[in-house]
């Protein structure tokens, strides 16, 4: 096992201790950091260094790295002090370094022994996405039952029918404007043919990963063991997400020929994309749940125009096309908080043939369920902060199954980057259960099973 394998083992492993996240200290909490005034004010009880540091990134700009390993636990009390009073107190007798920039973000490095072994990046949590989840103003997913015909129905309404899946008895229908759409909606939901219907929601974009100046680990090291032709024990894992770009580092070979629902879209050039930050990291997971070597696959399917928003009708698309391809593991990292129950019905027909999905649990962070990972039958993920405690932005929540690191260093090329969220925890999940998959061939039951317990949820 080499360095990063081994890093990672002890990082995944620690999961298992289980601690009190932030958001459950008392409500008197808080962290006020005027960067204009150079004045910060804190009262904060019992929280730990990482959901800490992670709230200075976000009120300060700075890009602050830690060295692994490094805790602390913050109980103080103070007002209006300067950023380097400030910083004394709050980090007691952990060493740090701040170095001002005039041409970018100034850095702040925290450790226990030397300066330069603070690499490991804390990010600032993503933005919490607030208000109803939006839609396409004029069309509508539809189920309908059997023997139903969705052009009578289309003509009966008004509409056209725009994609249609007649195996799953899934339609898009578009109507003249959004006043048609509504009422169409209301009223079909008491049609006699209609199994279910909903508009087609529109999904956020994802979290752009950012450079990383100073990677922790190097690109993971794995060995492609060919495939034998529809042996249940290599997996195929179907990345549901942006495009995909040519990785390097050895790496491509893992990479089957991507699709896209969305047609031809630009490639990427000049940073890495999302869907490709999730392929190093299924590629990473792999590494480490095979012992270095694998037959498993990822096929990219995008879904996602221009790397910008996906509908709930295009990742229905991408779901078929990648259990079409072959697929058993479905890695979702797209979440709302609208339940569809038209994308219900389709993935509840694949996991009664044996698919497996794993979702993102969302990075708002609360309570409530976001979809399609609270759907009965997906595994929920979310994300941790440090071993045991749950990051300051994931989601959380009877609905979530399982809580696995949530950032992840990935490389394009030479490159390093660093992504954060539930959307990497979910994915070192997919990649750890094909890995497991490729090792002992055990159910996948079992595997959910043994990983649920692993990876247990810290409770709030």
């Amino acid at each position: 096992m080499n360095l990063r394998h081994a890093k990672i083992f002890l990082l995944l492993a620690s999961v298992i201790l289980v601690s009190m996240p932030a958001r459950a200290a008392t409500g008197t909490n808080s962290l006020v950091w005027n960067t204009a005034a150079d004045r910060v004010s804190a009262d904060v009880r019992g929280v730990a260094l990482w959901p800490l540091l992670e709230d200075i990134a976000h009120q300060t700009g700075w890009h602050i790295f830690v060295e692994p390993a490094t805790a602390r636990n913050v109980d103080v009390k103070f007002s209006g002090l300067p950023s380097g009073d400030a910083l004394h107190k709050l980090l007691g007798d952990l060493n740090f370094a701040f170095v001002p920039q005039t041409n970018g973000p100034s850095q702040l490095y925290v450790f226990t022994t030397r300066q330069e072994n603070a690499t490991q990046r804390v990010l600032a949590p993503p933005a919490a996405k607030t208000g109803p989840q939006k839609h396409v103003p004029n069309e509508l997913l539809v189920k309908l039952k059997p023997g139903a015909d969705i052009d009578a129905l289309a003509k009966l309404f008004g509409a056209k029918v725009i994609d249609r899946n007649d195996k799953l008895g899934i339609y898009l229908l578009e109507f003249p404007d959004a006043a048609a759409t509504d009422a169409a909606l209301a009223q079909m939901k008491n049609n006699s043919d209609v199994a279910a219907v909903d508009y087609n929601y529109i999904f956020d974009p994802l979290p752009a990963p950012q450079s990383a100046a100073n990677p922790l680990v190097g690109p993971p090291k794995l060995m492609f063991d060919a495939p034998t032709d529809g042996d249940p024990c290599n997996p195929i894992i179907g990345l549901i997400d942006t495009q995909v770009q040519t990785l390097g580092n050895g790496l491509d070979q893992f990479l089957m020929k991507p699709i896209s629902v969305v047609g031809d879209v630009a490639p990427v050039t000049g940073t890495i994309t999302h869907g490709s930050a999730m392929a190093g990291t299924i590629a990473d997971a792999l590494a480490q749940s095979s012992g270095g070597h694998t037959s498993a696959r990822i096929l990219p399917v995008n879904v996602y125009e221009s790397g910008d928003t996906t509908t709930t009708g295009h990742l229905i698309q991408g779901v078929v096309a990648a259990v079409n391809g072959g697929a058993r593991v479905i890695n979702i990292s797209a979440g709302g908080t609208s339940d569809s129950p038209v994308f219900d019905s389709a993935i509840q027909q694949y996991i009664a043939q044996g698919i497996i999905f794993f979702a993102s649990a969302g990075n708002t962070p609360v309570n409530t369920p976001t979809y399609p990972a609270a759907v009965p039958g997906v595994n929920a993920v979310t994300a941790l902060g440090a071993p045991g405690q749950l990051a300051s932005y994931a989601n959380y929540g009877s609905f979530v199954e399982m809580a696995l690191p949530g950032t992840s260093y990935v490389f394009l090329g030479n490159q390093a980057y660093v992504v954060q969220g539930t959307s990497p925890a979910a994915a070192y999940a997919s990649g750890i259960a094909a890995g497991t998959k490729t090792v002992n061939c055990a159910g996948w039951p079992q595997i959910i099973s043994a990983m649920t317990q692993k990876f247990p949820v810290p409770q709030n």
